[in-house]
């Protein structure tokens, strides 16, 4: 794992909690050394600030795409819409916001770690009769294609790769960067509801997208009818 950031102090901190998860980390202290070290040495995940000198992390992140899939965990002061969704455009995976929790940060690099070693023989995420794929972006309910928007895809692919966690509405809002351009709580009610009537046998008595009241949605297996 690679950690390219000019703030000694924070990458430090942040090397120590990955490296106690179990992970192999090198730092590097700006864009320059950072290209450098990956392509010699590609590493499983990059986790990059954006604010650096020589190359900055934006534009690392632009040559980057154009030479590799490497997972990219981007780190910015800038916590404006703007910014944030400039930075997924160019290719970032997931970013977060300084300051930051280190115990979150080694939670969403484990996510992405996951995500990439996914297998490329069989990527379909499965849950009950909902399939998604997300290499040929197809879902299938019962076996049956379904259309799906960009966001409305984002948010059944998160909840499909983990089957029965409860996301909060902020969490899904988050994986709609990029696909969504006004983007508000009310924005994942409108998905969720119009998923429904794709996936569900009946959308108004939800089994398989369902609410938890108080906090979200989760997307579960639905239990077997009985009589």
């Amino acid at each position: 794992m690679l950690i390219a950031e000019d703030d000694q102090k924070q990458a430090e901190l942040a090397r120590r909690y990955l490296e106690r998860e179990g992970h192999e980390v090198v730092v590097v202290a700006d864009g320059r050394a950072a290209l450098e070290q990956i392509r010699q040495r590609p590493p499983a995940l990059l986790v990059l600030d954006v604010m650096m000198p020589k190359v900055d992390g934006l534009d690392v992140c632009r040559i980057l795409r154009r030479e590799s899939d490497l997972p990219v965990l981007m780190l910015t002061a800038r916590s404006t819409e703007d910014d944030l969704l400039l930075g997924l455009d160019l290719g970032a995976d997931d970013y977060m916001t300084k300051p930051y929790s280190p115990r979150e940060l080694v939670a969403r690099a484990r996510s992405l770690l996951r995500r990439g070693q996914r297998t490329p023989t069989d990527p379909v995420l499965r849950v009950g009769a909902v399939h998604v794929d997300p290499v040929r972006h197809e879902v299938r309910s019962d076996g049956r294609l379904v259309d799906c928007t960009p966001g409305e895809f984002q948010l059944l692919q998160a909840m499909a790769a983990q089957p029965a966690r409860a996301f909060t509405r902020d969490q899904l809002l988050g994986y709609l960067h990029g696909f969504d351009r006004y983007i508000t709580n009310r924005t994942v009610d409108v998905h969720v509801m119009n998923l429904r009537r794709k996936i569900e046998p009946n959308p108004r008595k939800p089994a398989r997208l369902v609410t938890v009241y108080g906090v979200g949605y989760k997307l579960v297996e639905e239990s077997p009818r009985v009589g």
